[in-house]
């Protein structure tokens, strides 16, 4: 960290937001304007991968990765390319569920969750983090929220919460210069935010990252979410950490 120490200092984030806040607007908009907006994914929000009961469940939870944003339907989406990737690895059925809902940030998620008639899982994954990110959302109520929400969870999934790293937004050329610089610092400091709870609380969460998507095929056509390709890729990264960690 010799020499990046100000990627941590949410002080030195403000000031400079302050002194480029004009023209991040500015980007902001643009960008909006620009960028195509990409529908959330289509047909059954469930399924399997193998035959009969399955002897693991997932449920992933979250923003635009958890609703399939870059792809048709969600069997091509984050939840399903990761139950193939653990039944491809282990011959497991492997059930899946996703619940997503792309543009809400943490403290939206957690309000629309729907605790009474939540479907059954081993093993829950958050997808959050660029909405919060782009939001300018508090690193303190960030990990408020997070916690907040496992204590929602708690009963239902007592086993810790995977937490999903923020995607390396300093990498997304879709944004103009200085914002994704900015975009890319507050997305590390919203990153850490979970890297540190899952490090302080190992009972109550688990951190899993995945390597950024350098390969422009990976991308759906708005140079921004997952395509297909990068939905099975994040998913064998995940998968590949799960395994190591015995589930």
């Amino acid at each position: 960290m010799k020499g990046r120490w100000w990627r941590t200092s949410p002080l030195l984030f403000w000031l400079a937001s302050l002194v480029l806040l004009p023209l991040l607007a500015w980007q902001g908009r643009q960008a909006r304007r620009d960028t195509p907006r990409l529908p959330e994914a289509s047909g059954a929000n469930k399924g399997q991968w193998g035959d009969g009961e399955p002897g693991q469940r997932l449920l992933v939870i979250g923003e635009s990765t958890a609703a399939g944003v870059g792809v048709d339907v969600h069997d091509q989406g984050l939840a399903s390319q990761l139950a193939r990737a653990l039944y491809d690895s282990n011959g497991q059925t492997c059930g899946w569920h996703t619940m997503g809902r792309n543009g809400v940030r943490l403290t939206d998620l957690i309000d629309g969750l729907p605790v009474d008639s939540l479907p059954q899982a081993d093993c829950v994954l958050l997808s959050m983090g660029v909405n919060d990110t782009t939001g300018f959302t508090g690193l303190a109520h960030y990990r408020r929220q997070l916690l907040a929400l496992r204590q929602r969870l708690q009963a239902h999934y007592p086993s810790p919460l995977v937490l999903l790293s923020v995607p390396p937004m300093h990498r997304f050329t879709a944004l103009p210069q200085p914002l994704r610089l900015m975009m890319g610092w507050r997305a590390r400091q919203i990153d850490q935010v979970k890297r540190d709870l899952s490090l302080r609380l190992p009972d109550a969460f688990r951190y899993i990252g995945y390597p950024p998507m350098s390969d422009a095929s990976l991308l759906a056509s708005d140079g921004y979410h997952p395509g297909p390709g990068g939905y099975r890729a994040m998913a064998a990264a995940i998968a590949a950490s799960l395994a190591a960690d015995g589930r």
